[in-house]
């Protein structure tokens, strides 16, 4: 009877060593995938092998012969993701900051459990999570899922949300204040994740970083319509908001022109899009129109080209970027 049962995993077992022990560089032969069946207790004989490889083939397995010398044989080519798009996801997860070192480590192991066992190697001696800069908090997936679900549900939450002071021993302390607010989306920018809500207080947007949440309670209270508190109306719009929230820092969303030097153009339409409106200002400059909110994160990124862009419009940003550069100048006086 055993011998009966391991024939019928035969498939099951055999796709399984395509996808763990072949690749592009690693190829088995007729008699060496033999050999592997058998060392499990299951039968197999050479000419059974190939048609076993033309069903998985008719299912959808990219198996691939390989007549290269020294690698002659059979080895699985297309994968649901391709080494490169692994590493892609990996840098990903390495680099965000929100995610702890533990979830870190345990979501690139399952991402390399995609490739052959010799890709994963490759791909984990890469891997450094232990020198970046990560999260403590281990609770980010339960409040990513229960933000999520209130969203999908459109219902409001309670959080109970972290910031860090200064005490009088020049120490930081966590302080806890709890918040009920409309949940409207889920973003990553500036390197953080955050949840885009609606504090019942207010009338007006704001965002919370995902990683300081300690604890969310999903309420059977209907979430406040996004309509009520911001310019959206048949749907949220989270690119275009983190799009105007430089550095996500909040603030009134106005037009702006911005004269810029022409070697700052790439840079420009990284950040604003390729639909960005632009004009020449002379042989040296152009001219950048386009909505963002106005706040200290858009000041700051401003600051930071120095004489190369300079703000022609609105006043008050004009006047806040002069009110910044005065301060900052005043700290080195004397």
């Amino acid at each position: 009877m055993a011998g009966v049962k391991n024939s019928k995993l035969k498939l099951l077992v055999l796709a399984e060593i395509f996808e763990k022990q072949t690749d592009e560089e690693h190829s088995l032969t007729a008699n060496e995938l033999c050999d592997k069946l058998q060392n499990m207790g299951i039968p197999a004989e050479r000419k059974s092998i190939y048609k076993d490889i033309d069903v998985l083939r008719e299912f959808g397995y990219d198996i691939i012969k390989s007549t290269e010398k020294g690698n002659a044989g059979y080895f699985l080519g297309e994968r649901k993701f391709q080494e490169a798009e692994i590493r892609l996801i990996s840098d990903a997860v390495q680099a965000a900051n929100f995610i702890s070192a533990n979830k870190t480590a345990e979501l690139v192991k399952k991402f390399e459990s995609f490739l052959s066992e010799n890709q994963s190697k490759i791909l984990h001696s890469q891997v450094y999570v232990e020198k970046r800069p990560k999260t403590s908090n281990e609770r980010i997936y339960y409040t990513i899922s229960e933000l999520d679900k209130a969203i999908n549900k459109n219902l409001k939450v309670n959080i109970i949300y972290q910031k860090r002071k200064i005490t009088d021993e020049f120490k930081t302390a966590t302080e806890e204040k709890t918040h009920k607010v409309s949940p409207y989306a889920l973003i990553w920018s500036s390197d953080s994740y955050y949840l885009i809500c609606n504090n019942e207080k207010y009338n007006n947007l704001m965002h919370v970083r995902i990683d300081r949440i300690k604890s969310v309670s999903v309420t059977n209270e209907k979430a406040r319509h996004f309509s009520e508190v911001s310019n959206y109306t048949n749907k949220f719009d989270s690119a275009d908001y983190a799009n105007k929230s430089f550095n996500m820092f909040s603030g009134e969303p106005k037009p702006i022109q911005l004269i810029c030097n022409n070697d700052l153009l790439d840079v420009m339409l990284d950040r604003f899009g390729k639909t960005v409106k632009i004009q020449k200002n002379d042989e040296n400059s152009f001219v950048l129109r386009t909505n963002a909110a106005v706040s200290e994160g858009l000041i700051s990124w401003i600051l930071q080209f120095g004489a190369r862009v300079k703000v022609k419009s609105p006043n008050d940003l004009i006047y806040e970027i002069k009110k910044k550069a005065q301060e900052t100048a005043a700290l080195y006086e004397g």
